[in-house]
């Protein structure tokens, strides 16, 4: 009898993408290389493997907002359509005839501002924008019926969607460019995730990002990436799947290591992750029993 398909909601902010210079040739050493996404390669996996009998790819949620300045400068070499950017030499974050067994991926994208960024931290109103943000994800994921939720570089953290006795609770899961289990040396959170492993590799540890203010520290020439479920703290959630397999050089750029990164680490990561997940809902069995 054929397994069901879980279906997999992929949800990021365009932003972060940008700054990857996602879908781009970047300057690597003495050459260039092609900077592929989390997504990208997504989509291959499930075009080419096993993985698209498991999942299928539903829609693809982004939640910049249009009417932000701020999100418009971040974007301004893609736009937020394809076709829409100013120097992105003609593509976009990806291909734009890329598609998941037969749908191109263009048609399931979908955009959820986090239109509550644009208020103060400290206004009074903040607090119910965020959580009409939320509803509206949440609202959609039911729409769509998705089983898993996976999360890629967004720049938001979720609260009421992750909250334990919620409806997605343990259902959303994240991959991130970093180590995040507390106990590890190479434990790298947050959004400074690959920026702190180049600093570290470097015999720095930046205390204060905003100051720029750093320690010696015994250099760590290795980073890797985590794939976790969400809770609402700042990839605290418990890790699924881990890989350290990417050796830093200190003379690396951002964007060199974030490639390293993505190739040695994250992809395989990522992969693990959702077969971790898939597993579990065919078998029953714990993280414990089949990470073992």
């Amino acid at each position: 009898m054929p397994i069901s398909k879980k279906k997999l909601v992929y949800v990021w902010s365009l932003r972060n993408a940008a700054a990857d210079r996602a879908g781009q040739f970047i300057e690597y050493k003495q050459g260039t290389r092609y900077m592929m996404s989390p997504l990208e390669y997504l989509v291959d996996q499930l075009n080419t493997t096993e993985l698209g009998d498991r999942y299928s790819l539903e829609a693809v949620i982004h939640d910049d907002d249009e009417q932000s300045p701020r999100d418009r400068a971040a974007l301004a070499d893609y736009g937020f359509a394809p076709g829409e950017g100013t120097s992105s030499g003609g593509q976009w974050f990806f291909p734009g005839e890329m598609a998941v067994r037969g749908r191109r991926v263009t048609e399931l994208m979908i955009s959820i501002p986090s239109a509550y960024r644009k208020l103060p931290l400290n206004d009074p109103g903040r607090p119910a924008a965020k959580s009409a943000f939320e509803k509206s994800l949440q609202d959609r994921l039911l729409d769509l019926d998705a089983d898993l939720v996976l999360l890629d570089g967004l720049l938001v953290i979720l609260d009421e969607l992750v909250r334990p006795g919620s409806l997605y609770h343990r259902r959303v899961a994240n991959i991130h460019p970093g180590i995040t289990r507390l106990e590890s040396p190479y434990e790298r959170r947050g959004a400074w995730a690959t920026l702190d492993a180049l600093y570290g590799a470097r015999g720095q540890k930046v205390l204060d990002w905003q100051t720029m203010e750093t320690a010696e520290v015994s250099p760590l020439l290795k980073t890797g990436a985590s794939f976790h479920y969400v809770d609402n703290g700042i990839d605290s959630g418990e890790v699924i799947a881990d890989v350290l397999s990417t050796d830093i050089d200190p003379q690396d750029t951002i964007l060199e290591l974030r490639w390293n990164n993505f190739h040695n680490s994250l992809f395989p990561a990522l992969v693990r992750g959702l077969e971790i997940m898939a597993q579990g809902a065919t078998t029953g069995a714990s993280l414990e029993e089949l990470a073992s």
